[in-house]
C-alpha cells in the first residue's frame, strides 16, 4: 500500500490519478502547504475528490515549514495553486479536519509489512513524523519524493521549490535513515506534455474532459508563456517512478541540503563521487515515452469515467 503526501496542485492531482489507476492501493493522503496556503490546498483536494470520485481519506498536515513561514509559487500558479484556462475544479464541501500525523502514524503502526510513501510537496509532514516517531521509520520501505535539483533550481537559481519551501525538513528526512528516492527537476524535465495532449483529453468529449483539458492547458501554458513549447511533468514523473520503477534508473548519492547560504539556501548538493557516503537514491534517467503514456492514459481514463 502507498501513502501519498501532497500540496495538491494540478500535477499532484495527475500523480494521484496515476496511482489510483495502478494496482497500488492508496491507504490515505496527507496534505501539506506548498503550491498554495493550506486553506487553498484543502479546497483543491476536496474539489479533486468530488470530480474524480476519490474515496480514500484525506488528512490535514503541516500548514507551515519546520521553522515557520509559508513559501508558495503564487507568482506562477496564482492564489489557488491551480491556474486554469476557464473551467475549474468543482466547489465541494470542506474536508473533515483530521490530523495527518495521527493518521499516518496509525497506518504505519497497523502494517504487517513496510509501506511506501509518495511525497509530492515540501517534506514537512515526513520530517515531523520522523522526529515524533523515529521508531516507525523501519515501517517505511521507501519515500519517493519529487524535489531537489542536481544542476539548477526553479524557485531560485539554486533551489527547487519543494526543497526551498522547507529545507530543514529535507535535512531531517535525509538524516532519518529512511530510504529516499529522489525524482529531481532534471529527471522530471525529461518528460514533457504539450498542446497536443490537451487536445487528446478534450477529444474525450465529456464534461469532466472539458475540466481536465482546461486545467492541463493552463499547466502547459506555464511553459508556453515562458517561450517553451512543452511543460515538464513534475509530480507525475515521481508517481511513475513509484508505479513503474523499471522505467527509471536510480543511482546512490550522498545528498546534502544547504540551509544557510545567502544565495543557495534550499539547494540540494548531490555527490556521486567515490568518496560519497550514500544516503539517497537519485533519479538519473526516465523512459520518457512510457511515463508520458502512463500520464495520458490516466487522464483519458479519468475523463471517460
Amino acid at each position: 500500500m502507498v501513502w501519498i503526501d501532497t500540496d495538491m496542485g494540478f500535477d499532484d492531482i495527475l500523480a494521484v490519478m496515476m496511482v489510483a489507476a495502478s494496482s497500488k492501493p492508496i491507504a490515505g493522503v496527507s496534505l501539506v502547504f506548498g503550491n498554495a496556503p493550506m486553506d487553498a490546498v484543502r479546497a483543491n483536494a476536496a474539489g479533486a475528490a468530488s470530480l474524480l470520485g476519490w474515496r480514500f481519506r484525506i488528512h490535514t498536515g503541516a500548514e507551515r515549514a519546520i521553522l515557520g513561514g509559508v513559501e508558495t509559487p503564487a507568482h506562477v500558479l496564482g492564489p489557488t495553486g491551480i491556474p486554469t484556462r476557464e473551467r475549474s475544479l468543482p466547489e465541494a464541501d470542506a474536508l473533515p479536519r483530521t490530523d495527518a500525523l495521527a493518521a499516518l502514524t496509525a497506518w504505519l503502526e497497523g502494517l504487517d509489512a513496510p509501506g511506501e510513501i509518495l511525497a509530492l510537496g515540501p517534506l514537512t509532514n515526513i520530517a515531523i513524523l520522523s522526529l515524533a516517531r523515529p521508531d516507525l521509520i523501519s515501517k517505511i520501505a521507501s519515500v519517493t519524493w519529487m524535489g531537489g535539483g542536481a544542476t539548477r533550481g526553479n524557485h531560485t537559481a539554486s533551489a527547487e521549490f519543494n526543497a526551498f519551501a522547507d529545507p530543514e525538513a529535507v535535512a531531517i528526512v535525509l538524516a532519518s535513515g529512511v530510504t529516499l528516492r529522489v525524482a529531481d527537476l532534471d529527471l522530471c524535465r525529461q518528460v514533457l506534455v504539450g498542446p497536443e495532449d490537451v487536445d487528446t483529453v478534450r477529444a474525450v468529449g465529456t464534461s469532466k474532459a472539458e475540466i481536465l483539458a482546461d486545467l492541463l492547458g493552463a499547466y502547459v501554458d506555464i511553459a508556453l508563456n515562458s517561450g517553451r513549447n512543452a511543460m515538464a511533468l513534475y509530480d507525475p514523473t515521481a508517481a511513475a517512478a513509484f508505479v513503474a520503477p523499471d522505467a527509471f534508473t536510480f543511482q546512490e548519492a550522498e545528498v546534502t541540503m544547504e540551509l544557510a547560504g545567502t544565495h543557495t539556501r534550499g539547494r540540494t548538493i548531490v555527490d556521486q563521487s567515490p568518496r560519497a557516503k550514500p544516503n539517497a537514491l537519485w533519479g538519473m534517467r526516465a523512459d520518457a515515452r512510457r511515463v508520458r503514456a502512463l500520464v495520458l492514459d490516466a487522464l483519458v481514463e479519468a475523463a471517460r469515467a
